[in-house]
């Protein structure tokens, strides 16, 4: 599963590193990043809505169905699908335009992760054997309670070090060793500010670090984009939805403050992004239109077909 995400991965870092490389700043590269991935993936989520304003236009009348044979599910079944293709409406469209902006962030979260196989393209194994051997030159070791995930991030980090010794300036050639000190140069997410996102802000403790903003804007960036959201599209918060609405943002905080400061810096960029395209979506793809618009185009057709049943006739 690792290989097969990592391939996303990799695809993205051909496009983040020239972006890196013009900017020469990665906080300002990974907006630019998401910012070129909620565009791309803008088409998607307008499909999304109106399967979802489909499906919704189509809710009356399955539950019609569905008690007229409650005692023969496999008949109701029958109807739904006839219904479906009455309507002209495939119940699968929604599964798929889910599935790829999925697999779009899973790419971009692996080429964050992994910059030195993913955005430089390094060799793996060449890379695998450098972090093995940093872990025992002193005052680097990117190991440790470090996930295996964030390790070459924990390399770019240490790359003062680590770039002096023998074992590395016979691995890598001199255009590769540049390329490593050029990003690891622009990871300051303000230029003198000392606060790098290569930095994992548990290693500070939650208190008295600038690196605690991270987590925390994580949780309320996601609180804040869920309750607009839901309000804007008319959906009640209660029971589960509401405990899900804090433990899913809790949860990202708790990752945020657990790995690099650049993947929370990331989820944070994608979620404010997320954000705008929902109230761009309500504006122009309100789902309560866009049933009254799909309730009105059926209508208008169906009174075409009769209207053309009755010339034939």
């Amino acid at each position: 599963m690792m290989t097969f995400f990592n391939f996303f991965g990799s695809i993205f870092g051909y496009v983040l590193w020239p972006i890196f490389y013009f900017v020469q700043n990665y906080g300002i590269a990974i907006i630019i990043f998401a910012f070129i991935a909620k565009i791309v993936l803008f088409p998607f989520s307008i499909k999304q809505q109106k399967s979802m304003a489909s499906n919704a236009r189509l809710q009356k009348k399955q539950q019609e169905i569905r008690e007229k044979y409650k005692n023969n599910r496999q008949k109701a079944n029958e109807e739904i699908q006839k219904l479906y293709q009455t309507e002209g409406i495939n119940p699968s469209s929604g599964c798929l335009n889910s599935i790829v902006p999925m697999l779009v962030m899973l790419g971009i979260f692996y080429s964050i992760s992994s910059p030195l196989t993913n955005t430089l393209h390094l060799n793996a194994d060449l890379i695998n054997n450098a972090v093995t051997y940093s872990q025992h030159i002193p005052g680097a070791a990117p190991g440790g309670s470090v996930s295996t995930y964030y390790q070459q991030i924990q390399i770019l980090d240490n790359i003062g070090v680590i770039s002096k010794s023998d074992f590395f300036r016979e691995c890598f050639t001199s255009s590769q060793l540049d390329s490593i000190n050029f990003l690891a140069s622009g990871f300051e997410l303000i230029p003198g500010s000392g606060i790098s996102m290569l930095e994992i802000p548990n290693t500070y403790g939650f208190f008295g670090s600038w690196y605690t903003l991270i987590p925390v804007l994580c949780f309320l960036s996601s609180v804040v984009t869920q309750i607009i959201t839901m309000r804007v599209n008319g959906t009640q918060m209660q029971g589960c939805m509401m405990v899900m609405m804090f433990a899913m943002p809790l949860f990202s905080a708790y990752i945020a403050y657990s790995v690099p400061a650049a993947v929370g810096f990331y989820w944070i960029c994608s979620t404010l992004l997320s954000l705008v395209q929902s109230l761009i979506m309500h504006k122009f793809y309100n789902p309560v239109s866009m049933v009254a618009n799909q309730e009105a185009r059926h209508i208008a057709l169906m009174e075409q077909n009769e209207s053309n049943v009755k010339k034939a006739q």
